[in-house]
Order: C-alpha cells, then sequence, then structure tokens
C-alpha cells in the first residue's frame, strides 16, 4: 500500500461551483501546482463523492473531496557532458551564457539537460547554499531567455552575490523585442508583482504585490515593432515580461503573458528575450566586473529580417 504524507477533505460551497476540479483543489492547497493536482486526479489519488473523475470535472456545490498526497519522488542530480558556453571562471565564480530552451535548474519536470547537470560535469566546485538541486546557482533565467548567468564555486562567493542582488548593486541589461511601437526614448515601470490569482503558474501585476520597477530604453522602432534595452532594478519573478505586457507591449514570442501568436516569417520559436550585460563586484576583491553577451544567431536573424522587410503582423 502507497503510502501518503497527507490526506486533505474538503467540501465545496456555492462558491466554488462551477470551477474545473484541478483549479478549484490548487485554490484550496496552493502548495499543490495545478500540473501537480492533475496528476493526482490521474493517479486517482483524489476522489469526489467516492468516485473518480477527470481533472475537466466542474464543482457542484456540496462536493465531498478528498485528496491523498504521496510524497514527491526524489531528484537525483547526475553530471552530463552537456557543453555549455562558459564567458569567464576563476577559483569564486563562472560566469556563462545560457541558451534559449534550457532550463537551469532539475526540477519534477525536467530531472536533467540542465545547466546545473552540466556544471557538475564540468567542476566539482560549486557552492552548497542551493542545496542538491541547485549546486551554485545565484539566480535564473527563464527557459526560453537566453544570456548571461553568474554561478558561485563556494559558499563565501554564493552569499556575498546573493548579498548584491538584494541590494541591488548587480546591474543586468536585457534586450527585448516588443509587439507595438513604443513613444517614449525611455520610461520607467513601477507596479508591483504578484502571483496571479487564476493562473498559479503566472505572475502579474496586483496591488498586494511586492515592490517591482523596470527601467527601459528604446534602441530602435520598426513597423510594428520596437527593440529597447530593459533593466530590472528589482528581481520579480518574469518581471520583465510582465511589466512590457503591463504596458501594452508584451515580448514578441511569450505566449504566456499574451494571446497566442505565430510569427512563421520571422522563424522566431521562443520569446525575444536576450540577458547582454552584467556588472557586479567581485566577491574576493570587491572589484567591479562586467560581461557582455552578444545576441544569439536566431534572434539576430529576426532583427534582419525587420530591417529587410517593411512587415505588418
Amino acid at each position: 500500500m502507497e503510502k501518503y504524507i497527507k490526506r486533505v477533505k474538503l467540501t465545496s460551497s456555492y462558491k466554488d461551483a462551477g470551477k474545473r476540479l484541478d483549479l478549484f483543489i490548487s485554490e484550496k492547497i496552493p502548495k499543490l501546482s495545478r500540473s501537480r493536482v492533475q496528476k493526482l486526479i490521474l493517479q486517482e489519488n483524489i476522489i469526489v463523492n467516492g468516485k473518480k473523475k477527470s481533472k475537466s470535472y466542474v464543482v457542484k456545490r456540496g462536493d465531498y473531496i478528498e485528496v491523498l498526497i504521496p510524497p514527491a519522488s526524489k531528484l537525483e542530480v547526475k553530471p552530463e557532458d552537456i557543453k555549455i558556453n562558459i564567458i569567464y571562471e576563476d577559483d569564486d565564480l563562472i560566469v556563462l551564457s545560457k541558451p534559449a530552451g534550457m532550463v537551469v535548474h532539475p526540477s519534477q519536470g525536467h530531472p536533467s539537460k540542465t545547466i546545473v547537470n552540466a556544471l557538475l560535469f564540468h567542476t566539482k566546485f560549486l557552492s552548497d547554499i542551493g542545496g542538491v538541486l541547485r549546486p551554485g546557482i545565484v539566480h535564473r533565467l527563464d527557459k526560453l531567455t537566453s544570456g548571461l548567468m553568474i554561478v558561485a564555486k563556494n559558499d563565501k562567493a554564493h552569499r556575498n552575490l546573493a548579498e548584491q542582488f538584494k541590494e541591488k548593486s548587480v546591474k543586468k541589461i536585457y534586450l527585448a523585442l516588443v509587439n507595438g511601437r513604443i513613444k517614449e526614448d525611455e520610461g520607467e515601470i513601477n507596479a508591483p508583482i504578484g502571483r496571479s490569482r487564476s493562473n498559479r503558474k503566472k505572475m502579474s501585476v496586483i496591488t498586494r504585490g511586492k515592490e517591482a520597477i523596470t527601467k527601459f530604453k528604446v534602441l530602435k522602432r520598426y513597423k510594428n515593432f520596437t527593440l529597447v534595452e530593459v533593466r530590472p532594478i528589482t528581481g520579480r519573478t518574469h518581471q520583465i515580461r510582465v511589466h512590457l505586457s503591463y504596458i501594452g507591449n508584451p515580448v514578441v514570442g511569450d505566449t504566456q503573458y499574451r494571446r497566442r501568436r505565430i510569427y512563421k516569417d520571422l522563424k522566431l520559436e521562443r520569446q525575444f528575450l536576450h540577458a547582454t550585460k552584467l556588472e557586479f563586484n567581485h566577491p574576493k576583491d570587491g572589484k567591479r566586473i562586467s560581461f557582455k553577451d552578444d545576441l544569439p544567431e536566431d534572434l539576430k536573424n529576426v532583427l534582419k529580417f525587420l530591417e529587410n522587410r517593411n512587415i505588418d503582423f
């Protein structure tokens, strides 16, 4: 018999009526993501009125729902011979260029082929502060974002770098192509960000969110697009994407914070967002150092296409 770490009993009210079963449970048990709830439903670990239901079952008032939560399977992180682009390395840190499509660290949905797996093959020296799954990881980039990342090789360097991020002394510059033409040459977006109430996988500008500030400068305007240099002052999850969507200029190729749109002519299979510059104090001597990473070929090709054709989507 399978062991369970928790057994939760729920009864739906009139306010819950009409919600999908997976949404209802993820709202009632915030520690369970919607994807985890869906897996529990498929495993028949969620029972409604004594019967199994599908994830799309519509909850009715007075439904009696029992949720059995088994322990999450343990992830074993193994070194993998994956080529990574190391920009700089010394005894304390690594600066690398993350390719788009690669996840930073293992998770339930991505157990291997991550930056961490590649780092473990590359070096035996990574800080322990991030634990087994995130050794050396001081900050992250989204899966579909490319560009510069700092990795700490020891705990002392990790603590120093983490403090610099906390104090906002690390300067990060991104390049983003957005939908629409931004009229201002530069500007600042100051709007609090928190987890979306309608979708736990998304972030949103909400009144009770955490402070979030993003500065931007227009580099070039195309017919229906704008290339911008973006500097996040704070470091909220998905901050740049959420803020640019909030002002009506979502990142091109970002299907999470705008309605799905296919750019066949652009031949772009991910969001146009690249961490191009990184500046911080070296954790050993305090000397200010900076790094630059040019746009990868797929994003360069998009700009070449826009230069050559006056297109209108």
